[in-house]
């Protein structure tokens, strides 16, 4: 049975029993506790805590309230990232689920999956798995039996690591599970499906609640979270060993497995269709959040492609070809891989990041192959100036590294990554040529009052700058570092490509407007949980205390345009900063821009 034959089954299944077809989500969530989309049931969180009404969101054709939801959802996880290349690992998959918000419970659930697996799809199941009880949560022996009455003997107990399911972020609602088992090609037997009771709200992390620092409260109302990999299901049903020898990767990208070793065209395959849903959603290269993911896949590829299947950089035709391929195959089910603008800023931003990393790589590689290809242990200190002066990531070092059978001391490479760290904090502290001023960690440090006086209106500004910069180029823009001068503020942040005309002088009229506006300038100090919360922003890279002060631009904090992590100086009113003028905006490193103001 093909992939298009299960899509279609399984959703007419669920919707002949009173479900309403949603269709996904983006992989970019709306909840901010998660980079992007891990399960089918997030884009249903708010339903399951009660914050939603799913009665008055979800109505049948017929008027009626639906009894549930059912989806095919793009999910993402980079949990298994370095098992990617086996029989059954992803990092970008599709998981098929059905969800009950206070309605249908375990039997309905456990009795449908049955229904579908074994008559539907007319798959034996090999045995399933419940929930064994834990200090907080009681055994489950209602799943067991109904598991028995539908004539299936082999059931397994287990406990929180493998039947126990969520939360999905910091925090979210989360219970036992019961899965089911299949064979596979191979005659092994794999996880497809988990039944997941959505019985608690957790206080924190799933790592919270496995470590006893996290509480466990019932929700309002119990509900149903289902998850079935189709990828897996596919395996199963076309008697394949590996998910990549179903139609699911052999459609769209089976010539990749001729081409050589077939653990690297794999993560080849796995890490390419991965990069062109996120992008397609929005995602770009950076070296923040999603970014840096994306840019992390892209990037492995690549070196995996060049080294193991002889795909060299400058062909970015053939990866061109392959993404098509991806778009067409899938974009029936995900309209957004076949909108033709889309369509050419996916291929366009994978262009541009080939041609980033080509230089890097090349000079890296001659590096390597010149002084360290036959050595039997790469020391830290040689892998951080591959990191440091040729731009080497280290997860590239680690695959050439393992064909050649050498062995990389990683924990010095971490230790002279700190070693740098500490130098460049020195380095500032010590930093008062010039202009005499530098900020640092919040302070101003001047030679007289005249220059702090324009140093602190240059610091306000460039709060303003980075919101700014936000509001044109997008939430992907992150401080990477500043420096303020009593002459200039300037500011790196997190972007792949050169600001258009334009945009800088869209930058530049917010900040003016926010200026004349003459907003009030205010401080709160607050615990660093509570920051984050509100929304303010602060340099991923800073370690920062259990208490912070917020600088916020704005008469409340709740409504601020502008706040952030600091510890001042600043001026009382924007009015009294007069006036900016953006004088130059350029690279500083791969994904990285650098600009520049000035007091008008």
């Amino acid at each position: 049975m093909d992939s298009v034959e299960i899509r279609k089954r399984f959703l007419e299944f669920f919707r002949k029993r009173g479900h309403v077809v949603v269709p996904s989500s983006s992989l970019v969530p709306d909840d901010p506790s998660v980079l992007l989309t891990t399960a089918g049931m997030q884009q249903f969180k708010k339903y399951y805590t009660g914050e939603l009404d799913a009665k008055k969101d979800f109505i049948l054709p017929d008027g009626l309230p639906a009894i549930g939801t059912v989806s095919i959802q793009k999910s993402f996880r980079t949990s298994d990232i370095d098992e990617v290349g086996d029989a059954s690992h992803l990092t970008f998959f599709e998981m098929m689920g059905n969800f009950s918000f206070g309605g249908y419970f375990k039997k309905e659930a456990i009795t449908w999956a049955h229904e579908f697996i074994t008559e539907e799809m007319k798959l034996p199941i090999s045995y399933v798995t419940v929930f064994q009880g834990s200090d907080v949560v009681p055994k489950d022996e209602e799943s067991k039996k109904i598991w028995r009455k539908l004539g299936v003997s082999d059931i397994r107990e287990e406990g929180m690591d493998d039947v126990f399911w969520g939360p999905t972020g910091s925090s979210g609602p989360c219970g036992p599970t019961t899965e089911i088992y299949c064979k596979n090609g191979a005659g092994q037997d794999i996880e497809v499906w988990n039944i997941v009771f959505n019985e608690f709200f957790c206080t924190g992390s799933r790592e919270e609640l496995l470590a006893g620092k996290a509480e466990l409260k019932p929700l309002p109302s119990k509900g149903i979270d289902t998850g079935m990999g189709l990828e897996r299901l596919a395996m199963c049903l076309q008697g394949t060993k590996t998910i990549f020898e179903t139609d699911l990767f052999q459609k769209p990208l089976g010539s990749l497995f001729q081409k050589g070793d077939l653990v690297s065209a794999r993560i080849v395959a796995d890490h390419l269709r991965a990069a062109t849903f996120l992008l397609a959603d929005g995602v770009r290269p950076s070296n923040k959040d999603a970014g840096y993911i994306l840019r992390r896949l892209i990037r492995r590829m690549l070196v995996r492609a060049t080294i193991f299947l002889n795909i060299q950089l400058d062909r970015s035709a053939v990866y061109q070809e392959y993404i098509e391929d991806v778009m067409e195959f899938y974009g029936r089910w995900y309209p957004e891989l076949n909108n033709l603008n889309n369509k050419a800023d996916t291929l366009s931003a994978f262009v541009q990041e080939v041609s980033k990393f080509s230089v890097t790589f090349q000079d890296g590689l001659r590096i390597f192959h010149k002084k360290l290809a036959s050595e039997t242990i790469i020391t830290g200190k040689d892998a951080f100036d591959l990191y440091q002066s040729h731009g080497f990531p280290l997860e590239a070092l680690r695959d050439i590294a393992s064909q050649k059978g050498i062995t990389i001391d990683e924990k010095g490479f971490e230790s002279e990554f700190e070693r740098h760290q500490e130098v460049s904090r020195a380095g500032q502290e010590k930093k008062f040529g010039g202009h005499g001023l530098i900020l640092n960690t919040g302070e101003l440090k001047a030679g007289d009052e005249k220059e702090l006086k324009k140093a602190t209106r240059l610091h306000t500004a460039t709060h303003l700058l980075q919101q700014a910069l936000r509001d044109v180029l997008g939430d992907s823009v992150h401080q990477m570092g500043s420096d303020v001068t009593s002459e200039r503020t300037r500011f790196d942040f997190s972007f792949d490509r050169k600001m258009t005309s334009d945009e800088i002088r869209r930058v530049e009229k917010i900040i003016n407007e926010k200026i004349r506006e003459n907003l009030p300038v205010g401080c709160k100090e607050m615990s660093k949980e509570e920051a984050e919360k509100a929304g303010a922003l602060h340099f991923f890279k800073e370690k920062y205390p259990d208490r912070v002060k917020v600088y916020f631009v704005g008469r409340t904090l709740e409504d601020a345009y502008s706040k952030e992590f600091c510890g001042g100086p600043h001026v009382e009113h924007t009015g009294e900063i007069r006036g900016v003028r953006v004088v130059k905006e350029e690279a500083v490193a791969a994904g990285a821009r650098r600009i520049r103001v000035v007091l008008e």
